[in-house]
């Protein structure tokens, strides 16, 4: 039996949010969309791929930067409406250098940011 993508609950654009944790630690790294086909190719490659929307194409994790991020395990939460995405991450997760995308911890006082581009 194959997986049918179908069958999640996508918004309005056909998208769902796709979050990557590392396999090992359980650190999150980041949140991305995903849609019916980036799933499939995901699934099909082993290599996380997501939907930009900004740019209105797929994604796949670190075909530039080289921090790719490998499927260990697809999970999909009880109301079928976001997926968990356990990755083997190459380098950072995050755009800015970052290993993960969460950086920033927020208090009544203000933002904290807690993990530097080093880390």
């Amino acid at each position: 039996m194959s997986f049918d993508p179908t069958t999640l609950t996508y918004n309005a654009a056909g998208l769902i949010p796709a979050i990557a944790q590392d396999h090992a630690s359980g650190e999150v790294l980041m949140m991305a969309w995903m849609n019916a086909e980036s799933i499939m190719r995901t699934l099909e490659t082993g290599q996380v791929t997501y939907w930009s929307r900004s740019r209105q194409e797929f994604w796949a994790k670190g075909a530039t930067s080289g921090h790719v991020q490998t499927l260990k395990e697809m999970r999909i939460d009880c109301d079928r409406d976001c997926l968990l995405m356990q990755v083997e991450q190459v380098g950072a997760a995050c755009h800015t250098g970052r290993r993960s995308c969460f950086y920033t911890a927020v208090t009544t006082e203000g933002e904290t940011e807690v993990i530097s581009v080093d880390s």
